[in-house]
This record gives C-alpha cells, sequence and structure tokens, in this order.
C-alpha cells in the first residue's frame, strides 16, 4: 500500500491541457501572422499606439497572477463556443478581403480570447476575463475619433480664448490671434493621451479595486479626464505662447509641455483614484479559425495577379471636353493607387476636375478606401485641413450620399485673396456607384465572395468654389452627364484579366 494520497497520485490535467493549447495559440499564431505583424508594426513606427507593445506582457502577466486560482480548476471543453468563433472567423474573412486593418485585428485577438473558454472551459475563462477582455487594447485602433477631437480641441480653445479676451478669427481647424497663427493637427488631437491614458486606467482599476462598478466608473474617468486635460493643455499653450510673444510653448516645447501635463493629469487621476476532449476542442477551433484563411487562399487563386487595362480618362465626354488649367493647383496627399489618371473638363456649367485611382490586388497599404487618403497633409504649405459635410445625390435612379469637402489656402494675418475648392468623394465598386466609406467595404466584400474581384476606383470631382462659381452645381452637372460613360470606361479596364 502506497503511503501517498490518492488525490497526490492523480496526474494534474493541466499538463496536457496547455500542451494543446498552446499548440493550438501555436497555429492561430502562424495562420493569422500577417495579422499580428500588421499590429506589431502600427505599434512600432506610431506614436499613439507604441503603448500597445505592453499590452501582451501585461496580460500575461496578470494571468501569471492568477495561477493558484487556476490550479485548482479543471479544464473543462465548451464546444459549443464554435459557433461564436465561426462568427469572429467570418468577420476576419471579410474584412480582410477589403482590408479593413482594424477589424481583421480585432477579429484574431477574439479568436485568442474565445480559444481560452473553448478549450479550457467557461471557469478558466471567468477567472482571467480581465485580463483576457485587456488583449483587445492591443489593437491600434481609434484614429477614426481624430477629426472629432481635433474639432472639439479647436472649440474649446477658441472658446477659452474668447472668454480670456483674446480676438479670435477661426475657419475649420485654422485660427488668427493678434500674435500668430494656430492650427489644430493630428498632434494636437488628444487621441494619443487618451489611448495611453485608458489602457493605463484599465489596468489601474483592475489592481486596485474589486467591484466591477468601481472599475467601470474609473475606467470612464480615464476617458473623459484626458479629452478635458487635453483642452485645457491646448488652451494654456496657445496663452502662453501669446502672453511671452511667442517665445514659450512653441516648437519642442509644444509637444514636451504636453506630454508633462498630461503626466500630471494622470497622476492626479490615480491619486484619486477532461485531456480527449480537450484535444477534440482545441481541433474544432483550429478547424473553425483556418477556415476563412482556405476561403481567402482560394478567391486569390482565382483572383489571379493580372494587371488591368491602363486607364486613360478621354479627351471628351459628352458636352464635356479636356481643357487646360483654369482650376486652382491641388494634388491630394496620397498616391497609393497601381493607376491614376486626371483631367480638367469643361463644360456648360463650368470647369470640373477629376481625378481616379483604379486598384486592383488591393493590400493594406493600396486599398480604395483608406483613413489615409487625406485631402490635404497636415502640415501641407498651401492649403488648410478641410471642412466635411455629407450630401446627397441621385445616380441610376439611387440615393447616394457622398461627402463633400471644402479646402481654403492656408489661413494668413491679411486673409486676403485665398482660394476655395469644393471636393466630391465618389467609390465605383463591381459596376455601381457608392458614396460611402462603409458601403464601398461591403460593396468590395461581396464583389470578392462572389468571384468578381477586387476591383475598383475612388474618383475626386473638384470646382472653383471661389466667388459664385457655382462649384457644386457644376460637379452635379457633370456627374449626371458623365457617370455612365465613366462606369462604361471602369468596367473595361476591369475586363482586363
Amino acid at each position: 500500500m502506497s503511503a501517498i494520497p490518492a488525490d497526490l497520485r492523480r496526474p494534474s490535467p493541466w499538463g496536457p491541457a496547455l500542451a494543446v493549447f498552446g499548440l493550438l495559440l501555436a497555429l492561430i499564431g502562424w495562420f493569422y501572422r500577417d495579422t499580428a505583424l500588421a499590429m506589431a508594426d502600427v505599434w512600432w513606427r506610431s506614436e499613439t499606439f507604441a503603448h500597445c507593445m505592453l499590452v501582451p506582457p501585461l496580460a500575461l502577466w496578470l494571468v501569471w497572477r492568477k495561477r493558484a486560482e487556476l490550479a485548482a480548476l479543471a479544464p473543462r471543453p465548451q464546444l459549443w463556443l464554435l459557433l461564436p468563433l465561426l462568427a469572429v472567423s467570418a468577420a476576419w474573412l471579410m474584412a480582410e478581403l477589403v482590408a479593413v486593418n482594424a477589424a481583421t485585428q480585432f477579429a484574431f485577438v477574439a479568436t485568442l480570447v474565445l480559444a481560452v473558454p473553448a478549450v479550457l472551459g467557461l471557469a478558466v475563462a471567468r477567472t482571467i476575463l480581465f485580463p483576457l477582455l485587456f488583449l483587445f487594447l492591443a489593437v491600434p485602433f481609434g484614429e477614426f475619433a481624430l477629426p472629432w477631437m481635433m474639432e472639439w480641441t479647436a472649440d474649446f480653445t477658441v472658446g477659452a480664448l474668447q472668454s480670456s479676451g483674446v480676438p479670435v478669427y477661426r475657419e475649420g481647424q485654422n485660427f488668427v490671434i493678434p500674435s500668430g497663427t494656430w492650427s489644430v493637427i493630428d498632434e494636437c488631437s488628444g487621441i494619443r493621451y487618451l489611448m495611453a491614458s485608458f489602457m493605463v486606467g484599465s489596468l489601474f482599476a483592475y489592481l486596485s479595486y474589486r467591484s466591477w462598478r468601481r472599475r467601470a466608473v474609473f475606467m470612464a474617468l480615464s476617458i473623459a479626464v484626458p479629452i478635458v486635460a487635453n483642452w485645457l493643455r491646448a488652451y494654456l499653450i496657445v496663452m502662453l505662447a501669446h502672453l511671452s510673444g511667442n517665445r514659450l510653448a512653441v516648437g519642442i516645447d509644444h509637444i514636451l509641455y504636453g506630454w508633462v501635463f498630461f503626466g500630471l493629469i494622470i497622476l492626479a487621476m490615480f491619486l484619486v483614484g477532461a485531456r480527449r476532449a480537450g484535444v477534440l476542442a482545441a481541433l474544432a477551433v483550429a478547424a473553425v479559425t483556418l477556415l476563412p484563411h482556405a476561403l481567402l487562399g482560394v478567391l486569390q487563386r482565382a483572383e489571379g495577379a493580372a494587371t488591368p487595362a491602363r486607364l486613360e480618362l478621354p479627351a471628351a465626354l459628352g458636352r464635356w471636353s479636356a481643357a487646360d488649367g483654369g482650376l486652382p493647383a491641388w494634388t491630394p496627399d496620397y498616391d497609393d493607387g497601381p493607376q491614376r489618371a486626371r483631367r480638367v473638363y469643361a463644360g456648360p456649367a463650368g470647369r470640373v476636375g477629376l481625378l481616379v485611382d483604379y486598384y486592383r490586388g488591393q493590400n493594406e497599404n493600396s486599398k480604395v478606401v483608406s483613413s489615409q487618403h487625406l485631402l490635404v497633409g497636415m502640415r501641407d504649405a498651401t492649403w488648410s485641413i478641410p471642412s466635411h459635410e455629407g450630401r446627397e445625390l441621385e445616380l441610376d435612379g439611387r440615393r447616394i450620399g457622398l461627402r463633400r469637402s471644402e479646402i481654403l489656402e492656408r489661413l494668413s494675418l491679411s486673409g486676403a485673396g485665398r482660394q476655395r475648392l469644393v471636393v466630391w468623394r465618389l467609390y465605383w465598386i463591381d459596376g455601381h456607384w457608392f458614396g460611402g466609406d462603409v458601403q464601398a467595404k461591403l460593396a468590395g466584400a461581396v464583389a470578392r465572395l462572389m468571384g468578381r474581384g477586387d476591383e475598383g476606383a475612388a474618383l475626386l470631382l473638384y470646382a472653383d468654389g471661389s466667388g459664385d462659381a457655382g462649384a457644386d452645381a457644376a460637379i452635379e452637372t457633370f456627374l449626371q452627364d458623365n457617370h455612365a460613360a465613366l462606369g462604361s470606361l471602369l468596367e473595361r479596364v476591369r475586363a482586363t484579366r
């Protein structure tokens, strides 16, 4: 008879379960490596998301802190979780088809998170719920809020300056005060402070509080505080420069003071503030998560790597003929399309510029719809950051909502002789016209799934908006006259394989 208790002689279920789970993670990591590397690339090159590099090791450390509680549990696979995993895999595939990086990265992290309860059980997932959710903060996400945060910062700064008795003239995100000209650009938006604050605030809340309600309140504060703090920072920097005759808070001081102020605000906020079943489950999870890669491979082989026909805009389109000049010299702050064609046309309603970028074989660096397709660069020396609004247009019997933008020459103290451009953005996807980014992305995904390829085109139509030039009327007339001809032209380009 052995003197060792039976419970101690029984082998731990965690050894085989962890081995299987480790192999599963390695398999998922290998097939989703492009998505993971894209995330890491953003961490490395973007100051806004540099903090994301800390998320994976911090999540592992948080799991390690729970090792005693986890050891008392037995892995119990949950095969019903294959259903949400299948949905996540489908979402990854749809996002990959149209190169929506944030969506593919969220789906990748969701796959890793769901694999835990699927293979190890719900009790294990509940025990390490926060570290699992914390992993989503590794996704470099949030730049879509940049225009809003820039506008809010400009609103507050201008309002605070006026309340302080400083006269202000504002257009868009640019404003002039007696001592100089200022612009609210991406670095002034506060998006960096917000992202870093939420990550650190979430970790602090988890470690400091036991109540989920208190944790939620502190996490909400970690969002609100940096936004308001950035407004104050922007106002104080402008006031400090104004009162010092532009000797302080300019140049590198501008950035340095911002981070020092942010650090003090955050500091103040903190001060306040069964083996076989496991193998089967792992195999099933692997099958579901690898399914979209198999489908993607089939689609890519079917699409091939052929070069489309050369895109050339004709010298005449109906009542409109090509014209030399007549519009301000302007080029958007991007050129990532395989083909670009551009002409200015003169017609009965005036002069309209047309710029077409045609895409085939889209990827994260070259795609029809991208948040990086800026009409004006943040530091453009000639043109100021544009203002945007929605506009509806009827084409082929369908109402299309598109983006209309106005671009002005850079603000000067004199303000005289400034040129204005009106720009409409339109997309051609799978033989149809779209005005919205989301609609264009969805149409592109459906086209690829139906085996019709990933071709598409982005069109910019622009006209002189100075004075009473009737820029919008000219652009709309041009589109109504020529959208069918332009669609046929793009269809001929796509038909070449």
